[in-house]
């Protein structure tokens, strides 16, 4: 049997509404010669009357089964392209069909994109429009339709995140969504249908009501060992006290910081803590990479166990990606574990370190090559700590922000593009919206693959090849690890042009930008044999074969571990000159 042969013959779009499934889906089928099919479409044409009206008079309960009958008209056939309601996964039974001899591709978008579609009527999927109509949960008054799309799409979230694939359509015209969708069925939809447990997954899922999603929410991360939000506000230090008591994190809390940082902040966030009537006690470490290892980590035991620290009381990490991993590799190995809290105050931090559950310390030979998997009950991010942050490391942390529009969103790589001068000013508005964002597609990623087992998250490690081996070489003190990423991009982006995946155009975009927002591109004066070394061995080197996250495209990264050495040496020469 070939290759092609083993492919699905069907594919199903899944997703919000307002995501564009319904103008995908034709484009689609129109790629691959098939049929399309729209489950509202085949309602409305059963019950000979609109949704909104079935919705309004006999209520969700009969929609869902119309709904439901509409799917298994549609899944009867091959060769088609089906697109769902927002809601169709929350039944078992339309799970377990769209899985069966189907390939499935959540179609995602931001909650102020959903809405701004739904009220310019760019996407004609009415289901959820009445559910829209009410008061959020978290208690406003009257509607508040964006408060609904958040709650709604944040309980239906574990369940779209078990799809094969997803694509994140924000920026990006249906044409182009449509494009991804096949690029990934001819990719990935012969392995998806081979794995044995996914069937399994997709029918037991439990769906939870939705909860309350409370102001200066950018996102709800959610993983099969834990979900938890992530605030991202101005200000935001003042409600660290309010946050951790809606959390139930009550009883003690052990901040943890470095020196610089608790010199600044520490005082405000043991007030916050206080005032809430939660104890607290403060550890401080010295500022800088060196502080991320083993002996730290003994010594923050030595005073949690001086302490009499024990399993319900929590742990905060206060500072930025060096706390941040530090704090969380303490919290998951003292006790068996201490519930987590990030409060990240640098840039990277706040959009790559605080946010999927990747705790660690370094090895002499390695960076965090010692460490889990440990995902925190919640997540802080206070931006208007950025005003003090170092202006070197504030710059840093956008290499992070740019990875995420490069691997994931050409909406957010035309935001960078067109709001650089008052994101490097730090003004509140763009400033907050763009560490949204980031936050939002790190999220979205670490929600698909916790724990890096499915490739998903791997594609998170753009640039981070290099960068990783540039820190080992340089004894993790000459280069910022945005700085090490920034180069790292831009050899990732020349393998890909030598591969013939990219397009010098979008190579030298991104150049453009990382060097718009004062990153580098070049890294010189190392040493070539350090770097090899180091590059062997990555933690992404698999039977002695290193794997590199390319891109073909904005939003189209791929694995690639055949990629001759005589390119990386010719991209290495460019970067390392």
């Amino acid at each position: 049997m070939t290759k092609q042969a083993r492919r699905p013959l069907r594919i199903v779009l899944t997703g919000f509404s307002g995501t564009g499934k319904s103008l995908v889906a034709p484009l689609v089928a129109q790629k691959l010669g098939w049929e399309a099919f729209d489950t509202d479409a085949l309602i409305e044409r059963a019950a000979v009357r609109p949704i909104a009206d079935i919705f309004a008079r006999d209520g969700e309960p009969l929609f869902r089964e119309l709904e439901s009958q509409a799917l298994r008209d549609a899944c009867s056939h091959s060769r088609a392209v089906i697109s769902t309601g927002g809601g169709a996964l929350l039944r078992p039974d339309n799970r377990q069909l769209m899985a069966e001899g189907g390939f499935i591709v959540c179609l995602e978008a931001r909650p102020e994109t959903i809405l701004q579609r739904l009220c310019e009527g760019t996407e004609e999927e009415p289901l959820d429009r009445p559910l829209l109509a009410g008061p959020v949960l978290s208690g406003a008054e009257g509607p508040d339709p964006l408060g609904r799309i958040r709650e709604l799409k944040a309980a239906r979230q574990p369940l779209y995140a078990l799809a094969d694939h997803t694509v994140h359509t924000d920026g990006l015209s249906p044409e182009e969504v449509a494009t991804e969708v096949v690029r990934a069925w001819r990719r990935r939809s012969a392995k998806a249908l081979a794995d044995p447990h996914r069937l399994q997954a997709l029918a037991g899922t439990p769906v939870t009501p939705a909860a309350p999603v409370p102001a200066g929410t950018a996102c709800v991360v959610h993983t099969p060992s834990a979900s938890y939000p992530v605030y991202v506000e101005w200000d935001a230090l003042f409600d660290l006290g309010r946050r951790l008591r809606e959390a139930g994190l009550t009883r003690q809390a052990y901040l943890i910081s470095d020196e610089t940082v608790f010199a600044r902040y520490g005082p405000q966030a043991e007030a916050a803590l206080r005032q809430a009537d939660i104890p607290v006690d403060s550890y401080s470490v010295r500022p800088g990479e060196a502080s991320k290892s083993l002996a730290t980590a003994a010594a923050i035991y030595d005073w949690l166990v001086e302490h009499r620290a024990e399993r319900g009381h929590a742990i905060v990490a206060l500072g930025g990606g060096m706390v941040t991993d530090l704090a969380g590799y303490v919290a998951t190995t003292f006790a068996r574990g201490l519930p987590l809290v990030h409060v990240p105050t640098s840039l990277l931090a706040m959009v790559d370190a605080a946010i999927g559950g990747k705790v660690a310390v370094n090895h002499p030979r390695a960076k965090n090559l010692i460490g889990a998997f440990y995902q925190p009950r919640l997540v802080l991010a206070d931006v208007a700590t950025l005003q003090t942050l170092p202006a070197r490391e504030f710059v840093s942390g956008w290499a992070e922000v740019i990875k995420h529009a490069m691997i994931a969103d050409a909406g957010l790589l035309a935001f960078l593009e067109e709001n650089a001068e008052g994101i490097l000013k730090l003004n509140p508005e763009p400033t907050k919206e763009a560490i949204r964002r980031s936050v939002a597609i790190k999220a979205a990623v670490v929600s698909q693959d916790e724990r890096e087992e499915t490739g998903e998250r791997t594609v998170l490690n753009y640039g981070h090849t290099l960068a990783h081996a540039l820190e080992a070489a340089t004894g993790y003190d000459r280069l910022l690890h945005g700085e090490a990423v920034a180069v790292g991009m831009t050899a990732a982006a020349s393998i890909s042009r030598r591969l013939g995946l990219l397009p010098l155009e979008l190579v030298e975009r991104q150049q453009r930008l990382l060097e718009r927002f004062g990153l580098p591109t070049r890294a010189d004066r190392i040493d070539r044999r350090r770097i090899a070394d180091a590059m062997a061995r990555d933690k992404k080197v698999q039977a002695k074969a290193i794997r590199w996250v390319l891109l073909e495209g904005v939003g189209r990264p791929v694995l690639r571990d055949d990629v001759p050495a005589a390119v990386v040496e010719q991209a290495l020469d460019e970067a390392l000159s």
